[in-house]
């Protein structure tokens, strides 16, 4: 009687799980981030910050190039122990002119991934609210590499989460 009660019990929930159908959406994320006035902001301040470093570091090529000029004008007329001293000088503005790129990459890089991270995190919010109020299995990134998304019997959700984000 038991196994005809589990049995009964199964094939209604199977019953019902098949006549449910599944929603599938996909969502193309990079349009709703380049909409969003947070990346426009986010994507100015970056902008400043590479023209900043950018003007930082072609004040110390042009300041490097003044003294190598310098340097090879007078190099024959200066005695060894000054010229070796002025090569060195030399060598070491350069490397501080490398290692200022390398930070400022790392720096840009850095500051890139931090204002994206925020950007990123509410509109992954936002693909969630949709899903969830939808009703949706899962819900792709367009863009994603997926081989194939089939567009006809998936919903894309774009809209509905710019909607959701406030945006137009």
């Amino acid at each position: 009687m038991k196994k005809l009660i589990v049995c009964a019990i199964c094939a209604i929930c199977g019953f019902t799980a098949a006549n449910a159908q599944a929603k599938f959406g996909h969502v193309n994320t990079q349009e709703i981030i380049q909409a969003m006035p947070e990346y426009a902001t986010a994507k100015a301040e970056i902008d400043k910050l590479t023209s900043q470093y950018e003007a930082d570091l072609k004040a110390m090529q042009d300041e490097l190039q003044k003294k190598a000029d310098a340097f090879d004008k007078e190099q024959a007329t200066l005695p060894d122990n000054i010229k070796q001293r002025r090569q060195t000088e030399l060598q070491e503005m350069y490397q501080k002119i490398q290692q200022s790129y390398q930070d400022n990459q790392q720096a840009l890089q850095k500051a890139s991934s931090e204002k994206m991270q925020a950007i990123t995190a509410k509109v992954l919010d936002a693909i969630k609210a949709v899903g969830q109020a939808g009703d949706f299995v899962i819900i792709n990134e367009i863009n994603a590499g997926i081989p194939y998304i089939s567009t006809t019997l998936s919903t894309d959700v774009t809209a509905q989460v710019k909607t959701k984000l406030g945006l137009k």
